[in-house]
């Protein structure tokens, strides 16, 4: 069943543990989902950057959301990533998460092509209008290297073609702007888009973002502490914003494992996806810490430091 009420919460993006083989480990893949759902998250963003989309064969998505789906068994909704290059592509992955049983859909702007806010537009307008699942938009920059313009938001969300925009584009005062431009941190049910969700991809400014009026978060380490960002979501909805920023310190102090692998050995995604994996394995959530070929994986040297991360985070390893 489609999302029948605004999403707001922690919505973590989802790992993918995969085997040696470079195959989705869908035993392990079920426990993170239970993990999560136990940590109170209030949504599961499968298939997005987190969970190496960009690495995984249509085979190997449809397996990782149905596993997710499955798993999720209808306690929290599931958004798919439907991510790719152009709109007939992301038009048929929207089509499989469809019958798969995804809730809602994430899609970024077309890229590898240079495009226009024009077919930008169109494009998001396709997908919502080929699939009657909800559609989120996703503003990552740095990988499509376009921007959603708060603008195109506005009107994106004012005609009904988005349900809401996930923000990763680092952009913290168009993120601020774009929350104005919706009516404010007090007054968005009451403006221009009133069910309209805005969710933060920073798990560094995350008590910030939720002051400004942001709904929910999408925090990658929440894969390893989803509890942790659900005490912070609770105290900023509380208004103990002393509390919420305790929470957002530590949870700082956490994130700095995604510098485990040296940065002359190995690209950032790499090191940052690999610390959450290893994190994981090391808690004794899945059984494998590999990232997706060709990404480096960590050393012991590097594994050593995810784990004293956990520790001072009071996240004991169990292996």
């Amino acid at each position: 069943m489609p999302l029948t009420a605004p999403l707001h919460g922690v919505v973590p993006p989802v790992c993918t543990p995969l085997d040696d083989r470079g195959e989705v480990d869908t035993a392990s893949l079920t426990r993170l989902v239970d993990h999560l759902v136990d940590g109170g998250v209030h949504g599961l963003f499968a298939l997005g950057s987190t969970g190496e989309v960009a690495y995984l064969t249509d085979a190997r998505r449809a397996t990782a959301l149905r596993t997710v789906v499955t798993a999720a068994a209808g306690r929290v909704p599931v958004l798919a990533g439907v991510i790719d290059t152009t709109t007939a592509r992301v038009v048929a992955h929207a089509r499989t998460a469809a019958e798969l049983g995804a809730d809602a859909l994430v899609a970024t702007a077309p890229f590898y092509t240079r495009t226009h806010p024009k077919e930008m537009a169109e494009h998001f307008r396709r997908v919502r209008a080929t699939v009657d699942l909800p559609l989120f938009a996703y503003d990552i920059p740095v990988a499509v290297h376009s921007k959603l313009s708060h603008a195109l938001v506005r009107h994106l969300a004012e005609d009904g073609t988005l349900a809401g925009l996930k923000d990763s584009s680092g952009d913290e005062g168009g993120l601020r702007r774009l929350i104005v431009d919706l009516g404010g941190r007090e007054g968005r049910p009451q403006g221009p888009a009133p069910h309209f969700t805005v969710l933060t991809g920073s798990e560094l400014t995350a008590d910030a973002a939720l002051l400004a009026g942001a709904d929910g978060v999408v925090p990658g380490i929440g894969n390893v502490d989803p509890a942790g960002y659900v005490r912070l979501y609770d105290a900023a909805r509380a208004g103990d914003w002393a509390l919420a920023a305790r929470e957002q310190e530590r949870l700082v102090e956490l994130f700095a494992m995604v510098d485990a692998g040296p940065e002359q050995d190995m690209g950032r995604s790499s090191s940052a996806l690999g610390s959450f994996k290893e994190a994981l394995r090391l808690l004794g959530v899945i059984d494998n810490g590999a990232t997706a070929f060709p990404q480096i994986p960590l050393s012991a040297e590097s594994v050593a430091l995810v784990a004293e991360r956990l520790r001072g985070a009071g996240l004991p390893p169990v292996r």
